[in-house]
């Protein structure tokens, strides 16, 4: 992989969970291969390439590729206009983190209670939900900027979906960090979108 494959890997981590986040919105249903790649990426350390973050298959981020290139595109027919949003906003809480160090150690100290919660119960638990959504909700949720969910509010108000949006933000956001670290800046989004899209649609074939 490239340099700028390893960076769009993690922003199709990002742009997946932004997927995922308005599916269950719309709909109440959940794509469960996306939720635990996206949830396990929460818990990977010192991978040794970014495709491990995601279990080391880029299979599962097929949905966050495909979204992630109708951005690009700036196609309407193939725009997906909330999962953009999301991802943007996402982008956007990363940087608002990054300068919060006790709220990096907040995090930092209890996803490794969250590992032990899925060596016990497995990675897509309620439990586990509840968990990675607690988490974002004490720390991310408390910023200035928040992420609006759109959708039904049926789907919205029934707590197991609200602790999937939840744990799902946050997995994005540690993808949107990944992303940053390798590199990764929202003006590519801008002045970028050809070699992006060049090095993109390999991706898309291979998973």
């Amino acid at each position: 992989m490239s340099p700028t494959q390893e960076q769009l890997t993690a922003l199709g981590g990002v742009f997946l969970a932004a997927v995922l986040v308005d599916k269950i919105a719309k709909t109440g249903q959940t794509n469960e291969a996306g939720l635990t790649c996206m949830l396990g990426s929460l818990l990977i350390r010192d991978p040794k390439d970014t495709l491990e973050v995601y279990g080391g298959d880029d299979i599962n981020l097929r949905e966050g590729y495909r979204a992630l290139i109708g951005a690009l595109e700036r196609d309407p027919s193939t725009l997906q206009r909330e999962p953009l949003r999301y991802a943007l906003s996402m982008l956007g809480l990363e940087r608002q983190l990054a300068k919060r160090g006790d709220m990096l150690d907040e995090i930092g100290k209890r996803l490794p209670q969250i590992q032990a919660q899925v060596e016990h119960f497995g990675p897509a638990h309620e439990n586990v939900i509840a968990a990675c959504g607690a988490l974002y909700q004490d720390t991310l949720s408390t910023l200035r900027q928040r992420i609006q969910v759109h959708g039904d509010m049926r789907n919205l108000q029934q707590p197991s979906n609200a602790s999937k949006i939840r744990a799902l933000l946050l997995a994005g956001i540690r993808s949107a960090r990944l992303w940053r670290q390798l590199g990764g800046h929202r003006w590519q989004l801008v002045i970028s979108r050809r070699k992006l899209l060049k090095e993109l649609y390999p991706l898309m074939r291979s998973s």
